[in-house]
């Protein structure tokens, strides 16, 4: 089983070549090159042509590198595409994803544009519709428009604008519509990466929100600040005794006298099949968190 970390995913400005720089340096694990909200309207044509000159150096290292362009039904959104399609980018980030066929619309531009098949794309879920639909949404991906879907990012704000939910520690009024979108994810094979937390002050709160994320079946979570990143990369990385259960686990599976069996006793504990397969995962995800650090 081979796995990429998403455990930290860090915006970045696009218009600001100074973070864009530093962005090489930083241990997390994928970098969002930022197109659309944080770059103001008389700069979106000056960043475009610098986060593609960027990319193309091929400067990121192991980092997962991602564009996130602009609304297709905007002014900039169509050169956008067309500019990030051949930059040679991780994936394409589209913000705004309502329904299946905005999805649709996207890989097939994206193959008419000549994009290689290694870059991918990702769904920001940040309307209410999106989370209505986030089962359709993520069932393009076993389609041929759809295929290049990998991942959901959720966009906690713009969904607390969208439905006048309040923001608030525990984040309980979106309960409901996160897990919702984890579901719709794990149906289909794709990942997901929990939205920001605003709160750059309370460090403390931050990695409470990053556990809560695990909790709920996150992958990753979205960052803001470079100083977030460290705890995101802690909490979504398997600890050691995680990883020395899971090998224990896989190795009294590969036992001959065990290898026909669905269920298992290992230290007084009832062990079934699928927990071998989660056991799996877990030192698949070790093993490439290393793989990542080794790399930095």
């Amino acid at each position: 089983m081979t796995f990429r970390p998403r455990r930290s995913v860090l915006y970045m400005p696009g218009a600001n070549a100074r973070a864009l720089e530093k962005a090489k340096s930083l241990p997390a694990d994928a970098l969002i090159l930022d197109l659309e909200d944080s770059v103001a309207p008389e700069a979106k044509d000056s960043a475009r042509d610098q986060v593609v000159a960027a990319v193309r150096t091929r400067g990121f290292g192991e980092r997962e590198v991602i564009i996130r362009v602009n609304a297709l039904s905007g002014p900039w959104g169509e050169t956008d595409l067309a500019a990030a399609a051949t930059a040679g980018a991780d994936g394409i980030l589209v913000p705004k994803v309502n329904a299946a066929d905005d999805l649709r619309a996207i890989g097939s531009a994206l193959d008419r544009l000549g994009a290689p098949a290694t870059t991918k794309v990702w769904a920001m879920m940040e309307t209410p519709l999106a989370f209505l639909k986030a089962a359709e949404i993520a069932a393009t991906a076993r389609e041929a428009a759809g295929r290049r879907l990998a991942c959901f990012v959720l966009g906690t704000n713009d969904l607390a604008k969208e439905t006048r939910a309040r923001l608030v520690p525990g984040r309980a009024p979106m309960l409901a519509w996160l897990s919702s979108a984890v579901l719709a994810t794990r149906a289909y094979g794709l990942d997901i990466i929990d939205g920001v937390a605003n709160d750059l002050d309370d460090m403390a709160a931050f990695e409470v929100e990053c556990r809560q994320g695990l909790d709920l079946g996150m992958d990753g979570k979205t960052l803001i600040h470079p100083k977030q990143i460290d705890i995101a990369n802690t909490v979504f990385s398997p600890t050691a005794a995680e990883v020395e259960w899971a090998s224990r686990v896989l190795a009294a599976f590969d036992l001959p006298e065990n290898a026909a069996k669905g269920v298992i006793s290992l230290d007084g504990r009832m062990v079934e099949r699928l927990h071998a397969d989660i056991a799996a995962r877990t030192v698949a995800i070790a093993n490439a968190v290393m793989t990542r650090s080794e790399a930095a």
